[in-house]
């Protein structure tokens, strides 16, 4: 059994049996539930629905967290597996094209600075 997958002795007094992994996985699953209150933060604020970029970011590592307790742990999980790889290339994917947008809308702005209309 490797270190990750030792019960962590400090946390006995919780009655909870933790691992390493467990804590990495729990994190994961707080975080990736966490982004909707950053989605509903950012609409509220904007008062129409808004996606904020660390919607993404939170569900990339969320969805990374949680794959690697499924992938890594003793648990060997292939329906936790299926169930955070979907997501965090979905996650990935967004992220990529929010960067690749917010970028090109610099490039147009900088443009339009540079060469104003006549």
């Amino acid at each position: 059994m490797s270190a990750m997958d030792k019960e962590l002795l400090w946390l006995g007094w919780t009655g909870l049996h933790m691992t390493p992994w467990k804590l990495i996985g729990l994190a994961g699953a707080g975080m990736f539930g966490a982004r909707w209150v950053v989605q509903f933060v950012a609409s509220r604020r904007a008062r129409r629905p808004v996606i904020p970029r660390l919607f993404w970011y939170m569900s990339l590592a969320g969805s990374l967290m949680a794959l690697s307790y499924f992938l890594f742990s003793s648990k060997q999980d292939a329906v936790g597996v299926l169930q955070n790889l979907l997501p965090a290339f979905t996650a990935a994917y967004s992220l990529f094209l929010d960067v690749r947008h917010g970028h090109e809308q610099k490039l147009a702005a900088h443009d339009s600075a540079a060469h104003p209309a006549r």
